[in-house]
């Protein structure tokens, strides 16, 4: 009983202001870049169902617009403090099939198959920095 107290009380503990921004600003470089992301692929540009050819994913308008929905409105449910952990795992998703796509035509490691990795950390370090609740789950002692 006495570790959901603890739990309880540290969930009411404040974020500093440092961290608090560190975190906006990590969570704003996804948000930004996940919008760009979604907004290119509605069209869809061009340049995008040529990249998905190349990717080994079907050339259509359609399946562009499909991943650019999905993209932003997970982007969306991240960028809402309410729903930012729900965001966070649909996103984590989303880089895992850019991940995927990545490893499967051999694309180079750190350039691009690593890329999902450096936005995934940049999404749950920016929301572990300035949510305190996801603090206190993901601290498994103190």
């Amino acid at each position: 009983m006495s570790n959901i107290s603890q739990m309880n009380t540290s969930n009411t503990e404040t974020v500093s202001t440092r961290a608090l921004w560190a975190g906006r600003i990590m969570s704003g470089v996804v948000i930004l870049f996940m919008i760009f992301d979604g907004v290119i692929k509605l069209p869809p540009l061009d340049v995008v169902t040529q990249t998905m050819a190349d990717l080994g994913w079907p050339a259509d308008i359609g399946t562009a617009r499909l991943l650019g929905i999905i993209g932003l409105i997970s982007t969306a449910l991240y960028a809402l403090p309410r729903t930012s952990v729900l965001g966070a795992i649909l996103l984590t998703a989303y880089f895992g099939g850019a991940i995927a796509t990545q490893v499967r035509i051999g694309n180079p490691l750190f350039s691009h198959t690593f890329f999902g990795i450096y936005l995934g950390l940049l999404l749950w370090g920016g929301l572990w920095l300035r949510d305190q609740r996801l603090r206190a789950l993901l601290l498994l002692s103190r």
